[in-house]
């Protein structure tokens, strides 16, 4: 390391905050995406927004790459280090700075866990609506760059959709404040909306330092309904019966026998072992409303195919359901040494065909699949089942993940949904995006860090990285580029 760096971030830090010995450096070699691997030059964990500031100062000086990193449970690679760069930790911001119940908001640091904003408003009848699998350990300001959903995102909508304000730090140092700051109750901001372009670059813009995020009121009642198929296909067309009979469910959720039995296993959550696939369909709203859709939903799950329905009796069966869809990954990790999530998105109408195809690929690549995702918005969360320790089963692994995306944009879907980019997906986004939305992405990303220190080399490809490839997506269709600019 440059000796005058290494000098600059001790002046920057007190020294419990600065790791640079290897074995401290080594639980930030890599996210929840664990088959890619770098340990960092130094691991940073700021404690105030004026030693935060220091170290990109220093960083932007010596011309260091930054990492940031909030708990480390994202899926894509998003927070992989760079040998040549530091990782700057959020975990030490950790506080809830306020919680205005009038306003029905709260400020907190970007260190905060999803759940913890939930667990501190409860007792004022209030909640985060974004529920991520992950609720438990994620941060709020990992949330805000991977622009996280969860199993109620379907009537509440994704971080974006439930975000007031962002306090973020660029790689000078300066603090910028995001929308609605200083404004308690405002909705909206002049100017352009600079909130939603900050949710979702995964740290390519700026530095998260706080969030104020929309408090709601708990619904009078939830009630969760279990319908079970007797083949994947038939659920997947049930959900857009579902939507396309005009209900809207706080949450509709698709797991399919191989997820249902390592759930059932690891969770018992009452789940049909037998059944092919099941939805997980929540309802809420007032007493009245539910008791109504509850029947209506009813009759379009039989009248699709389901062959049981159940409704959740009471409050405590309702959350043994939903404990089993959330364990669904963890579950599955007991019944294979490996899996390799993918995370695509595609049109409700598609979902029967694309399940159908994922099904064939996994015997043309001869390994299993579990699929647990968010049906309601078409979010797909494919667990390919593999062993990294037989030959050339990760690769085989990758292709196969490769081939689901390739396929979600085929039928009119995107290669994300909730878990970014990151390193893992940057050759299937060169099959998505257009050399000209390429350029764009990167003039933005030039205008806020014109260097390209914050986490260089994820989310966006260069078209130089597409064109190695040999083909590029283009307006429908897709091209080869023989020669194009580096960016």
């Amino acid at each position: 390391m440059n000796p005058a760096f290494l000098a600059d971030l001790r002046a920057a830090l007190p020294a419990h905050a600065l790791l640079i010995e290897a074995e401290a450096l080594r639980p930030y070699e890599c996210d929840g995406l664990s088959a890619y691997r770098q340990v960092p030059l130094a691991v940073c964990l700021p404690e105030t927004l004026e030693q935060a500031q220091a170290v990109l100062r220093a960083c932007r000086e010596h011309r260091v790459p930054v990492v940031a990193r909030g708990a480390g449970t994202g899926l894509s690679g998003g927070a992989l280090p760079l040998a040549d760069g530091i990782v700057l930790s959020l975990a030490r911001f950790n506080r809830i700075l306020e919680i205005d119940p009038e306003n029905r908001l709260a400020r907190v640091q970007p260190g905060v866990r999803n759940l913890a904003i939930s667990e501190a408003v409860a007792h004022l009848g209030l909640y985060y609506a974004p529920d991520p699998s992950s609720q438990i350990a994620c941060s709020i300001g990992g949330n805000v760059a991977e622009n996280s959903g969860g199993v109620h995102c379907l009537k509440y909508g994704l971080t974006v959709h439930n975000l007031l304000a962002l306090k973020v730090l660029t790689i000078d140092g300066e603090l910028l404040e995001i929308g609605a700051c200083g404004k308690p109750g405002a909705l909206d901001s002049p100017g352009y909306d600079l909130l939603a372009l900050m949710t979702g670059s995964e740290g390519l813009l700026g530095i998260v330092v706080e969030v104020s995020v929309k408090l709601l009121l708990k619904p009078e009642r939830a009630q969760v309904v279990l319908a079970a198929f007797d083949s994947v296909e038939t659920a997947g067309a049930a959900v857009a019966k579902i939507i396309g009979a005009g209900l809207l469910p706080a949450g509709l959720e698709m797991m399919d026998n191989l997820s249902i039995r390592a759930a059932e296993d690891f969770v018992h959550a009452g789940y049909p072992v037998d059944a092919a696939a099941i939805l997980l369909c929540e309802l809420d709203g007032s007493n009245a409303e539910v008791s109504e859709q509850i029947l209506a939903l009813r009759e379009i799950l039989l009248a699709a195919g389901a062959v049981e329905v159940r409704t959740a009796e009471d409050e405590a069966q309702r959350l043994k359901f939903w404990a089993g869809r959330k364990g669904a990954f963890p579950a599955v990790g007991r019944i294979s040494p490996d899996y390799y999530c993918m995370d695509g998105t595609i049109p409700r109408r598609h979902l029967a065909r694309v399940l159908g195809r994922i099904g064939e690929l996994s015997t043309q690549y001869g390994l299993r699949v579990a699929n647990v995702f968010h049906a309601g918005d078409g979010n797909l969360h494919p667990l390919i089942l593999f062993d990294a320790n037989r030959p050339d089963e990760l690769h085989r692994a990758e292709a196969f993940g490769t081939d689901i995306l390739k396929l979600c944009v085929e039928v009119g879907g995107t290669v994300t949904g909730e878990h970014g980019i990151g390193v893992e997906k940057l050759d299937a986004a060169c099959s998505q995006f257009t050399p000209e939305e390429l350029a764009q992405f990167h003039a933005i990303k030039a205008a806020f860090d014109p260097d390209g220190l914050l986490n260089p080399g994820k989310a966006v490809p260069t078209l130089h990285r597409c064109a190695e490839m040999g083909r590029m997506h283009v307006h429908g269709g897709a091209l080869p580029f023989p020669e194009l600019p580096r960016f």
